[in-house]
C-alpha cells in the first residue's frame, strides 16, 4: 500500500498574506454582515408588526429575508474572524456542515424566488381568485415544499461528497467549505460527484429560472395591456424588485461556477464567490427597501413611532 495521511481537518484560503489586509478584509466582512443582517432583520419586524403587510407578497418576503440572514451567517462571520486570528483551520465535521448548510440556504433562496414569482403571476394575472390559489395554507405548503426538498438536496451532496477520500494536500482554495474546492483535493474518483452535482443543479435551475421567466412573460404582456398607466407602474413597481433580485442571485452564481478550474482554484476565484454567497443576501433588503413603496412606507412609520415613543418619555 502506498504511504498517505488521511486528512483530520481542512485549512481554508484566506484573502491575503498580508497581515494589514488581513485586519482590513476581517473589519470589511464584519461591517458587511452587520449592515446586512440588520436590513434583513428590519424586513422581517416591519412584516410581522405591520398588519397592511400581512399578505402572501409579504409573507414570502419574510421568509426570503430569514433565509438571507441565515445564509449571510453560515460564512461570512467565520471568514471575519479566521481573517482577523489569521487561523483558516476548520475541522472535517466543520466543513461538511457548512457546505451542508450553503447548499441548503442556496437552494431555498433559489426555489423561495420562484415561489414568489408564481405569486405575482397570479396577483396580477389571475386577481379574482388570488385570494383562493394563494391562501395563506397553500402559501405555507410551498415555504415547507421548499425546506423539505432543500434538506434532501443538501444531504444527498454533503453525504455524496464526504464519502470521498481526501489525502495528501487538505488546503481548500476557498474561503469557505464548498463541493467544487472539496472534489479538486480528493483523492477518489470524483467523476460521479461532478455529474451528479451538474445535473441536478441544471434541473434546478433551469427549472425555476424557466419557470420565473415564463411567469414574467406572462404578467408583462397582462400589465401592457392595463389601460390605465397608474394601474401598470404599481405592477411594475411590485415586480422590478423581485427580477432584480433573481438576476443578481442566478448570474453571480452561474458566472462563478462557469469559470474554469484553474480561474476558480485562484484568488480570483475566491473574490468572485463573494458575489454569489455575501452580496445577494447583502443587497436584497436594500433592493427591496428602495423600489417597494409599501415598505418604505412601513420603516418611515416605524421611525416615526420610535421617535414619538422617544419624546413622550
Amino acid at each position: 500500500m502506498s504511504n498517505f495521511t488521511v486528512v483530520t481537518e481542512f485549512v481554508l484560503m484566506g484573502f491575503s498574506d498580508i497581515r494589514e489586509l488581513q485586519i482590513l478584509y476581517s473589519s470589511l466582512l464584519f461591517l458587511i454582515y452587520s449592515i446586512g443582517l440588520m436590513g434583513n432583520l428590519l424586513i422581517v419586524m416591519i412584516i410581522i408588526f405591520d398588519r397592511r403587510l400581512h399578505t402572501p407578497m409579504y409573507f414570502f418576503l419574510r421568509n426570503l429575508s430569514i433565509v438571507d440572514a441565515c445564509y449571510l451567517s453560515i460564512t461570512v462571520p467565520q471568514a471575519s474572524v479566521n481573517s482577523l486570528v489569521n487561523n483558516w483551520a476548520i475541522s472535517v465535521t466543520g466543513c461538511a456542515a457548512q457546505v451542508f448548510l450553503v447548499i441548503f440556504m442556496a437552494y431555498v433562496e433559489f426555489t423561495l424566488l420562484t415561489v414568489m414569482a408564481r405569486d405575482r403571476y397570479v396577483a396580477i394575472c389571475q386577481p379574482l381568485h388570488y385570494t383562493v390559489i394563494m391562501s395563506p395554507r397553500v402559501c405555507m405548503q410551498m415555504t415547507v415544499t421548499c425546506l423539505i426538498t432543500g434538506l434532501g438536496y443538501a444531504a444527498f451532496h454533503t453525504g455524496y461528497t464526504f464519502r470521498l477520500s481526501f489525502c495528501q494536500s487538505n488546503v481548500v482554495h476557498q474561503f469557505f467549505c464548498d463541493i467544487p474546492s472539496l472534489l479538486r483535493i480528493s483523492c477518489s474518483d470524483t467523476s460521479g460527484n461532478k455529474l451528479s452535482l451538474l445535473l441536478s443543479a441544471l434541473v434546478v435551475v433551469i427549472g425555476c429560472f424557466t419557470f420565473i421567466t415564463a411567469s414574467y412573460v406572462h404578467i408583462f404582456s397582462t400589465v401592457l395591456r392595463f389601460p390605465v398607466k397608474e394601474d401598470q407602474r404599481k405592477a411594475f413597481s411590485t415586480c422590478v424588485p423581485h427580477i432584480s433580485v433573481v438576476s443578481l442571485f442566478v448570474f453571480s452564481t452561474c458566472y462563478v461556477y462557469l469559470q474554469p478550474p484553474s480561474e476558480s482554484a485562484s484568488l480570483k476565484g475566491i473574490i468572485l464567490s463573494v458575489f454569489y454567497t455575501i452580496i445577494p443576501p447583502f443587497l436584497n433588503p436594500i433592493i427591496y427597501s428602495l423600489r417597494n413603496k409599501q415598505i418604505k412606507d412601513a420603516i418611515t412609520m416605524l421611525m416615526k413611532r420610535t421617535c414619538s415613543l422617544r419624546n413622550n418619555s
